[in-house]
């Protein structure tokens, strides 16, 4: 888990920011092209960071809108001034705890899910905070949509396997499944602050892509 000393400034820079960090998501559950002011496809990062990945994404990508949920707000100020930095337009960020999905969007509002370098939770009583777990599953099944793509990276092989287990019993179907991501080179690659870490340590990054049958 990331962790960041208090920013004791972080809630006014929050609301000063309030073009980049949506204050009140639920309201636009089933409406976020109104808020991009387009309709194009919408990739969702839980646990954006400090906005590395999602500001990367959404440079390569002007034409898909991305939402990063991160909630930790001495942390996700980071993401915030990460967006400004690069002046994207086609990026919103929440800072919730999102619990349930489901509360922000609507039933197949959404075309891909980023698990970025997830908290892996390795003791067995906390399988359940894992966001691969079947509770988690459920909602993402619910927001994506048909044939919506999840994609997971991560350094930590017990949750890599743990993942690949929890779809498989779910019933996602795997479409990819890279045990050294780096040794790939693939072009296309945006990396996470953690993923730049581990990968300079010379430790492969998993990765996988799956969808729901």
């Amino acid at each position: 888990m990331m962790r960041a000393r208090n920013k004791p400034w972080a809630d006014d820079f929050i609301q000063d920011n309030n073009h980049i960090v949506e204050l009140d998501p639920f309201k636009y559950k089933g409406d976020w092209s109104s808020l991009f002011g387009n309709e194009h496809p919408i990739h969702l990062e839980i646990g954006t960071g400090k906005g590395q990945f999602i500001t990367g994404m959404a440079k390569q990508y002007p034409a898909i809108n991305f939402i990063g949920i991160e909630v930790v707000k001495s942390i996700i100020v980071s993401a915030v001034q990460n967006v400004a930095d690069t002046d994207q337009s086609n990026v919103r960020l929440i800072n919730e705890d999102a619990k349930d999905l489901r509360e922000i969007f609507q039933q197949n509002e959404v075309d891909t899910i980023y698990l970025n370098f997830s908290d892996p939770w390795p003791k067995n009583k906390h399988e359940k905070r894992r966001l691969t777990y079947k509770k988690f599953l459920e909602q993402y099944k619910h927001i994506l949509k048909e044939n919506g793509e999840i994609i997971l990276k991560t350094d930590n092989q017990g949750f890599f396997e743990y993942s690949l287990a929890s779809f498989s019993q779910y019933g996602i179907i795997l479409d990819e499944v890279t045990l050294d991501l780096h040794a790939q080179e693939d072009p296309t690659n945006i990396m996470t602050e953690y993923e730049e870490k581990f990968s300079n340590k010379g430790q492969p990054i998993y990765r996988c892509k799956a969808h729901f049958a």
